[in-house]
């Protein structure tokens, strides 16, 4: 399986979006500073997942989420997460 995932960071509210087939693991990367372009602002929370059979599928999403109308519907999916 594969993950599009979105994080919160708990020191600055940012978020971050990205997708990886492992996503335990990549958390815990991002939370203990090993990814450089989340390691300013740990900690992170994971606020949103969803998991699909192929890479592809995963990236188009994570690409769609990165978009200005993805961006406005995450807004609107997670406004209390938010």
């Amino acid at each position: 399986m594969f993950y599009t995932y979105i994080l919160k960071s708990l020191k600055d509210g940012s978020l971050y979006i990205g997708y990886i087939s492992d996503l335990r693991k990549r958390l815990t990367e991002h939370n203990t500073g090993l990814s450089k372009y989340t390691r300013n602002k740990t900690p992170w929370e994971l606020i949103f997942y969803e998991a699909f059979k192929n890479r592809i599928d995963a990236k188009d999403r994570e690409e769609y989420l990165k978009s200005g109308w993805g961006f406005r519907s995450i807004k609107k999916i997670l406004k209390r997460s938010l």
